[in-house]
């Protein structure tokens, strides 16, 4: 598979891009694992016209990451050409629009999946940014705003007619947001449709190897996206690499390799954001790198509730010596 020029190979794995989880900490482990790329958190592009320190630093990529995106999202074409070309200089090998996000504080003031209430200003916005930069741009959207509103298998030819390089498709309306089953019905269609040729990435619900799987052979996508599957999990990607090769299931992690995971992930993140939003943002996390375990409950709460990143390096001890004999839970 190819965006632009970009070799991705056969049946890549790519790591989404989500708020306060696709930061540069995460991305350097789920790299590690294997994600074949991945893209920057979401940044608006009112925030970097206005020189907005949060959306600024988020431009900032590492060499060992790429190929990796920058996702950007607004409602303002030529807000978003600016902010196209700021990111551009930072040398990401693409660019990615973000007309799926869901959430209220941005597809609410219509941009993200607000777009899709919008679909001239949201092809208009695509055309504008193709045409001003240098570099591949791509879409991340959904099937539609709800059940009665999917105008998708339509969209789809007509944002490759603006010049989009690849089209992430997350199978779920902006209504459901990440509740229910994605529906990856349409996402075949579409993949399957001869008027479509650019490549086609999969996302919604991929959570273990073996979907992956089904969701390669089942829908024929070029690439599948993993989002919160990775929350607290970022060696999926090695799973999903070598179920797709082998045939065969990894053993799971152990609570030893975990909490060793979980200390290197604590480390990156207060190198990247500080001692206070870097404990902070590891807390979902934490939950989720030992989710299963039996008699966790109190343990947890202390370590998603202390604030000191030595003691949370001895929780952590904690859980390997009482824990460390038993499997981890995949």
């Amino acid at each position: 598979m190819k965006i632009g020029d970009i070799n991705l190979g056969e049946q890549p794995v790519f790591f989404a891009p989500m708020e306060d989880v696709s930061d540069p900490s995460f991305r350097r482990l789920c790299k590690e694992y294997g994600a074949d790329m991945m893209y920057t958190e979401f940044i608006s592009s009112d925030g970097l016209i206005r020189d907005a320190e949060k959306s600024l630093r988020k431009l900032k990529i590492a060499d060992y990451e790429r190929p990796v995106g920058i996702q950007i999202y607004g409602k303002n074409p030529e807000a978003m050409v600016v902010a196209a070309k700021m990111c551009e200089q930072a040398n990401p090998e693409v660019i990615d629009l973000n007309f799926g996000c869901p959430v209220k504080k941005v597809a609410g003031k219509g941009a993200g999946a607000g777009l899709l209430q919008n679909i001239p200003l949201m092809l208009e916005i695509t055309e504008k940014v193709v045409k001003a930069v240098n570099i591949p741009v791509t879409v991340k959207t959904r099937l539609g705003w709800d059940e009665t509103d999917k105008p998708i298998l339509t969209l789809a030819k007509q944002l490759q007619d603006c010049g989009i390089a690849a089209l992430t498709i997350h199978g779920r309306t902006r209504k459901q947001m990440y509740k229910g089953e994605a529906d990856w019905t349409l996402i075949g269609e579409i993949k399957n449709s001869s008027e479509i040729i650019i490549p086609v990435i999969g996302n919604g619900d991929i959570t273990s190897p073996k979907i992956a799987k089904h969701k390669f052979d089942t829908y024929n996508v070029d690439a599948i996206m993993i989002g919160r599957g990775a929350i607290g999990k970022p060696w999926i990607f090695r799973d999903v690499k070598h179920y797709l090769n082998t045939g065969e299931l990894l053993p799971p992690m152990s609570v030893v390799e975990k909490v060793e995971l979980a200390k290197r992930h604590l480390q990156y993140s207060l190198e990247w954001k500080g001692d206070k939003t870097g404990v902070f943002e590891m807390r979902q996390h934490f939950s989720n790198y030992f989710k299963g375990l039996r008699d966790f409950k109190s343990t947890r709460m202390r370590l998603v509730t202390e604030i000191n990143p030595e003691i949370i390096i001895e929780i952590l001890d904690e859980i390997k010596d009482k824990w460390g004999k038993e499997a981890g839970i995949q």
